[in-house]
């Protein structure tokens, strides 16, 4: 088979080791791709928003199967125009990718359809907002309705921090026209868990839990980033909430988007908190994960092209979906500044302790090879270094030894991710 793979960081390369394991695999092109999937698929310099130019390379190389990483492709309908030339895809439609694209929309259909959420209030005047904002509770979140590369949830403290956010969001525009309307949710508090799932417009097969750790600095301090750094699987998330979150809110999930004719296939990822009041949904995202993609794929024992295949053919009921009964830790080397401004083009050091180790893998986000064929940094998050070990600890201690093998300039990471393990 010929796979293309859309997009160019960290999950994306997670994605490409994971497909070229597959032995139905001959050739994998990733587009753009980066300077660590270089190893695995041939990159092409086509940016994950060129959509003809995508479509007319996936009809040109007789493309075998389409995998979309991205959001916002997905969010704009890539899907679509790829099916349309019968060129399988895997990843939603539009019209089921709203369930990302509008946190509105997807607050609306937990609404409807009784999964347990947050309470909440869509608005898409300003003046409305504030007014509601005055006699509201605090903590309260605002969230943008749209995509905003996960950075578009605020958390305040009091009327005055809601409305600098308001004027943020619905005012300034910091995310463009994801910010016309906003969400504004009532703030929830425990623990968070990520439960990526395949699902194929019927069936839903969850993969083994993660968590994210969303804030720049140590002791969850800091702006929102797009993720500094995951562990996997969760010891929060046990046997007895795994039962509930399927009959209460995977199942229903899935089942409702059908009702609408929305039908979903591809990846759901449930962001759950996990409340006084049992699970709830934070978020829905219709794709994997980044960096959630970095330590859940490497646990996983099932082809991924079987199960890519069964989700877009509609039989996911009859795959075994197997993972390894151990754990991953993955941290984020970033560049310092991130993620407000940060410099690029920096030399990076090290890759070659890496090969041949087992168990240890260094995912490329933001990457680039200079004129001179040196891989430097291109991002703020420039790499995710994971490793797998017997339980949780040995692959957090396992996974920080990794990170010393890597040197560039301004390296910055968290020296906390996982440390929730320890309070299991």
């Amino acid at each position: 088979m010929k796979v293309m793979i859309v997009g160019g960081g960290g999950r994306e390369h997670a994605i490409a080791m994971s497909v070229a394991k597959s032995k139905k695999v001959e050739k994998i092109y990733c587009l753009p791709g980066n300077a660590g999937i270089e190893a695995v698929a041939q990159c092409v310099p086509i940016g994950p928003m060129e959509f003809e130019k995508i479509r007319d390379f996936a009809k040109e190389q007789k493309i075998d199967l389409a995998v979309i990483g991205m959001d916002d492709p997905l969010v704009g309908g890539l899907t679509d125009i790829l099916e349309a030339e019968g060129i399988r895809t895997f990843g939603p439609r539009k019209n089921a990718a709203i369930l990302e694209g509008s946190k509105a929309f997807s607050k609306d259909l937990m609404k409807k359809y009784q999964i347990p959420t947050a309470a909440y209030e869509n608005f898409d005047n300003a003046d409305d907002a504030l007014c509601y904002l005055e006699r509201a509770s605090y903590p309260i979140v605002l969230k943008a309705d749209g995509l905003a590369l996960g950075k578009g949830v605020l958390i305040c403290k009091s009327f005055e921090e809601a409305k600098a956010g308001v004027k943020e969001i619905m005012l300034d525009k910091k995310f463009g026209a994801s910010g016309n309307t906003m969400v504004v949710e009532e703030f929830m508090t425990g623990r968070e868990v990520s439960v990526l799932s395949f699902v194929d417009g019927k069936t839903v097969k969850t993969m083994t839990s993660a968590q994210d750790h969303k804030r720049a600095k140590d002791g969850d301090e800091g702006p929102n980033t797009g993720g500094m750094g995951t562990f996997s699987p969760s010891p929060f998330y046990t046997e007895e909430i795994a039962q509930y979150c399927e009959e209460h809110i995977f199942q229903p999930t899935v089942d409702a988007m059908r009702t609408e004719g929305r039908e979903f296939k591809g990846i759901i990822f449930f962001g759950l908190m996990l409340t006084e009041d049992g699970p709830k949904v934070l978020e829905y995202n219709a794709r994997f994960g980044d960096p959630e993609a970095q330590v859940v794929l490497p646990r996983m024992k099932t082809d991924i092209v079987d199960v890519m295949e069964a989700c877009i053919d509609g039989t996911l009921d009859q795959v075994n979906l197997e993972f390894e009964d151990n754990a991953a830790v993955c941290v984020v080397l970033a560049s310092d500044g991130y993620p407000l401004a940060y410099e690029k083009g920096i030399p990076i050091e090290g890759f070659e302790k890496f090969e041949g180790k087992d168990g240890y893998y260094c995912f490329h986000a933001g990457t680039k090879k200079n004129e001179q064929g040196q891989i430097v940094t291109n991002g703020g998050r420039v790499l995710g270094i994971t490793a797998k070990g017997a339980d949780l600890k040995e692959a957090r201690k396992n996974a920080y030894a990794a990170t010393e093998w890597i040197s560039f300039a301004n390296k910055y990471m968290r020296n906390d991710i996982g440390k929730a393990i320890d309070e299991a």
